[in-house]
């Protein structure tokens, strides 16, 4: 038997599958959203975009916008009764609406 792989995107073909109508790369307006100090965002992984890619285990999580590292943003997720610290490009990160 071989040995099972743990590999960083193991167990995630369902979650980082696109359907067929957004499959093929993202929109270039992906990249360029800006967000500010303080606000909410919440992470949803591009697939299609392999630079900047969190973990598979934050998918869906929401946090605030701590600041800025290189062209990426540091995002504060609360994991749990953890507060945690990731950096995430702008393409896996949507804005939060207020409601």
């Amino acid at each position: 038997m071989a040995k099972r792989s743990k590999g960083i995107r193991c167990g995630s073909r369902k979650i980082m599958r696109k359907s067929p109508r957004d499959r093929g790369m993202a929109p270039i307006t992906h990249s360029f959203i800006n967000f500010e100090g303080g606000e909410k965002a919440s992470v949803v992984i591009d697939s299609s975009v392999h630079g900047g890619q969190p973990h598979i285990r934050f998918q869906g999580e929401t946090g605030t916008i701590v600041g800025k590292q290189g062209r990426a943003y540091v995002l504060e997720v609360n994991v749990g009764k953890k507060g945690k610290r990731i950096i995430v490009g702008p393409e896996h990160l949507r804005k939060q609406t207020s409601e």
